[in-house]
């Protein structure tokens, strides 16, 4: 994992965002995260950069649930030809199943393209 490629998933994540001011990436101490680089794209789109504290896995529960519904529903279920395919398939898992229709408990069992919507018809 290269900053790069780090610095390249955020842009991908944020591809239908209008406005990122404001908004909080949680990330690990990897280097990666931590390079100026990293930093530079993040502050250029004004995220703000949250981390783990060192040796506590739990501040980073939400991501790890997250990838471990990703790798038990698409990745473990699935042989991939090349990158290219893996890549597909995973942007089709998570933007179209994981967020536009499965509900999740923890956002009072909505999606969570449902409890975007909500909370921007509450900014507007």
């Amino acid at each position: 994992m290269t900053a790069e490629l780090a610095v390249q998933a955020v842009k991908n994540a944020c591809l239908n965002v209008a406005d990122t001011e404001g908004i909080i990436l949680h990330s690990d101490l990897g280097s990666q995260y931590t390079g100026q680089v990293f930093e530079n794209y993040l502050a250029s789109r004004g995220i703000l950069h949250s981390f783990s504290r060192k040796g506590n896995p739990y501040d980073n529960a939400c991501i790890e649930s997250f990838h471990s519904v990703l790798k038990k529903e698409e990745t473990y279920l699935h042989t991939y030809q090349d990158s290219a395919e893996a890549r597909r398939a995973i942007f089709e898992y998570i933007e179209g199943w994981y967020n536009r229709k499965r509900i999740h408990s923890a956002i009072g069992y909505m999606t969570p393209q449902q409890k975007e919507d909500e909370e921007l018809k509450k900014a507007a």
